[in-house]
């Protein structure tokens, strides 16, 4: 039976396994204990990887690359000129995330918000690389390809596949959020979580930020380049803390965090356009406080089916049914407490039960 290695990879503003932070407060359990640690002692391979807090899915899929492999981060040589920014960045020889990195590695990424565009597009180029990184001198194997039998499936918690409204509703003009109710001590949170948020500029092209690929209009791009082999496994699991109200919009519930739920009653009001032209109706108010619903299931030029453990395919997005809980449950939750031990290893069950 094929031996899986489960990399789980953080969103924005996380954190992994070489920060010192992870050792305090580990973002993959928060509360409830290491789930790392965890789900090792129930006999699962398992890694947290630390990638950038702010930076792009391609600078992140870079980074994940260097720490598996145990090599130091190439980010190429026509990025880092585009993007401004040194070809070089951390060296993780002699200190690698896994033990082992080899033909028979079987990898199952697991990316919690921003964390599954990242494990997303990082398949997509240790399968098929990039045309424009290729003939660059000292080329990273990450950018020639033709590792894709290394992964054995890919696991998406609530994100932004298709994007996020929280940040194309933040600059449409024509949107005004004032009809929208919200406790003094919610809106007191909610700008605390964004002056808290870790997120710097630093001197990069501003699309090479995890804010820029969030947008709809630009993930809906990347979905259009990643191409992941079929015989790749994928799943996504989503998540909703509103409820559809009389009116016909949707409002958060009250066991959202507070941190979220001025975000996630704006995102639950809103409808518009895209400045690509995509339209947002009703289907994308639903939301977990960051991330809507509906763009958590699935790439919208991919196909999907509610997951049947049962009979689990690749080359198919099998969707979780959705958890009504918010976005950050899966790390354990911040302010409120919850116990994710008994889900991920459901999740994990359910993974390695089609692994030959």
């Amino acid at each position: 039976m094929t031996h899986l290695t489960y990399v789980f990879v953080h969103g924005l503003s996380g954190w992994g396994s070489y920060d010192e932070r992870y050792k305090r407060f580990p973002y993959w359990g928060t509360w409830s204990g290491d789930l790392m640690e965890y789900l090792r002692n129930q006999g699962y391979e398992c890694y947290a990887a630390s990638v950038s807090p702010s930076g792009s899915a391609w600078d992140r899929a870079c980074e994940l690359y260097a720490q598996i492999s145990g090599t130091r981060t190439d980010y190429g040589l026509a990025h880092s000129r585009e993007y401004r920014h040194d070809r070089l960045g951390t060296d993780y020889t002699g200190r690698p995330l896994i033990p082992s990195w080899t033909a028979d590695t079987r990898l199952v990424l697991i990316g919690h918000s921003f964390g599954g565009p990242t494990i997303r597009l990082f398949a997509h180029l240790l399968a098929n690389g990039d045309p424009e990184e290729k003939n660059s001198p000292d080329v990273s194997p990450f950018f020639t390809g033709g590792m894709g039998k290394r992964i054995h499936s890919i696991v998406t918690l609530a994100s932004p596949i298709n994007g996020t409204t929280a940040y194309d509703l933040a600059e449409d003009e024509s949107f005004d959020p004032s009809a929208l109710k919200v406790s003094p001590y919610r809106r007191v949170l909610n700008k605390l979580m964004k002056k808290g948020s870790g997120i710097t500029m630093d001197g990069r092209d501003e699309r090479d930020y995890a804010s820029y690929d969030m947008h709809v209009d630009n993930a809906l791009r990347m979905n259009e380049i990643i191409r992941i082999p079929e015989y790749v496994y994928r799943y996504s699991v989503p998540f909703c803390i509103t409820k559809r109200m009389p009116d016909g919009t949707c409002r958060p519930k009250r066991y959202i965090e507070a941190l979220f739920a001025q975000k996630a009653g704006e995102m639950g009001i809103y409808t518009g356009v895209s400045k690509g032209g995509f339209v947002f109706d009703e289907h994308w108010q639903d939301n977990d406080g960051l991330v809507n619903t509906i763009s958590e299931k699935a790439p919208l030029n991919e196909p999907s089916v509610l997951l049947d453990p049962a009979h689990i395919r690749p080359g198919i997005w099998n969707v979780f049914p959705t958890i009504q809980e918010d976005h950050v449950w899966p790390q354990g939750g911040l302010m409120h407490r919850h116990d994710v031990h008994e889900f991920y290893t459901r999740l994990l069950e359910i993974v390695s039960s089609v692994c030959e």
